[in-house]
């Protein structure tokens, strides 16, 4: 099933969340689905559950409200991020076997790089020896979805200290630049296009 891949390079969040609610709401049974790779300015973002969510520790970087799920998260230059605009009715799946392949497909990644990460069944995401590599959120609107993962790769990380990323305090993070893997997000968004198998 075709699949159009727009690589954005550094786009602003808003923008493009606005973008993905227009392409979602006027898409219709022929439309193709796309892949958006892209990187943001710094940036939180604050998704549908905010029960018990503490806003960041300081100021210099905004925060922004968004329809996808989970809770805070941060998003900035060096982290990649793909944008799943999808009709999953089409292809044939739900939401969760879409995460589990995003989630799979990261950790085949890493492990190219003889990385060894998991998934956890009660907070999506790849870890890394307990620490966070990427997130994952997604909204589901008459069966198309929109939103996506991010995958830390060489970024600054001290962002993610001003919060607890997804919601869970002490939650650590990491980056592959840190696991002395492959920082090229061109070849990284290939091959992560290849494990994703869509």
């Amino acid at each position: 099933m075709s699949i159009v891949v727009k690589r954005l390079g550094l786009t602003d969040y808003q923008a493009t969340c606005n973008a993905m609610l227009s392409f979602t709401a006027n898409r219709d049974d022929a439309t193709l689905d796309q892949l958006w790779l892209t990187e943001h300015p710094p940036v939180y973002t604050l998704g549908l559950n905010k029960k018990g969510v503490k806003l960041p520790l300081r100021d210099d970087i905004p925060v922004v409200q968004t329809d996808r799920g989970g809770k805070i998260t941060y998003h900035g230059p060096g982290q990649m991020i793909v944008y799943f605009l999808l009709d999953l009715k089409r292809r044939g799946f739900n939401v969760r076997q879409l995460v589990s392949r995003m989630e799979d497909a990261v950790i085949a990644v890493l492990e190219e790089d003889h990385i060894g990460a998991i998934a956890r069944s009660d907070a999506p995401g790849v870890y890394v020896a307990e620490r966070k590599i990427a997130s994952l959120g997604l909204r589901l609107k008459n069966g198309c979805c929109y939103h996506g993962l991010s995958l830390n790769v060489d970024m600054d990380l001290s962002p993610f200290y001003a919060i607890d990323p997804c919601g869970f305090q002490g939650m650590k993070v990491t980056q592959m630049r840190d696991l002395a893997a492959t920082t090229d997000s061109d070849k990284l968004a290939t091959r992560l296009l290849q494990h994703l198998a869509l």
